[in-house]
């Protein structure tokens, strides 16, 4: 067997592009705890860490064939740090307005039973409707409005483009708007916006 722990960065990295576990392994155990330390310090938040990290990882293993690194592997890797800490930082921000948003319209709205009911049942019709949708339009969807990540997020966690991400999005609101069309437009609109 070979001695993966003498090799450098950019042997494993070949190693790994060809399909190598025991070469991603030890990329692996190299940078994970580097990573995990980077991670944590930005964030202050354990498991958000080691998530960030694993996706890391994920991502790496997945797009291993098609990987372009153009500084040192090290560099590549804490800039991916970077990225996704930054990508938490705006989900947060995402939720945050979504939960604003939510208390607003409860403000808002007469509690009374008829209008809870409208709007249990829109919120129904809503995911009834995005099951329909193609598996990656759905999943993209998904991704954009339950789990409010970015385009750049999404694109990086699916491994496909920006354009194809904005692409499925429009695609996947163009038909619910289609389908949902008896509904009342403004309430559509703004449920769609965060759904």
């Amino acid at each position: 067997m070979r001695q993966y722990i003498k090799f450098s960065d950019s042997n494993l990295l070949a190693l790994l592009k060809q399909g190598d576990i025991v070469a991603f392994e030890e990329l692996y155990e190299r940078y994970w705890s580097k990573l995990y330390s980077a991670g944590y310090k930005r964030l202050g938040n354990r498991e958000a860490a080691e998530e960030i990290v694993q996706d890391i990882f994920t991502s790496l293993w997945i797009k291993r064939s098609s990987l372009v690194v153009n500084s040192s592997f090290e560099n590549y890797l804490y800039s991916s740090v970077k990225y996704m800490v930054f990508a938490s930082f705006q989900k947060e921000s995402n939720r945050k307005t979504y939960e604003n948003y939510v208390a607003h319209v409860h403000k808002d709205i007469d509690n009374s039973t008829v209008e809870a009911i409208d709007w249990n049942e829109l919120t129904r019709n809503v995911g009834t409707e995005v099951e329909k949708l193609p598996e990656k339009c759905r999943k993209v969807y998904e991704l954009s409005r339950k789990e409010f990540r970015s385009n750049k997020e999404i694109a990086f966690s699916l491994g496909i483009s920006e354009k194809t991400v904005e692409n499925h999005l429009t695609r996947a609101l163009r038909t619910l708007r289609v389908n949902l069309k008896q509904v009342g437009t403004l309430l559509l609109s703004s449920l769609l916006s965060f759904f």
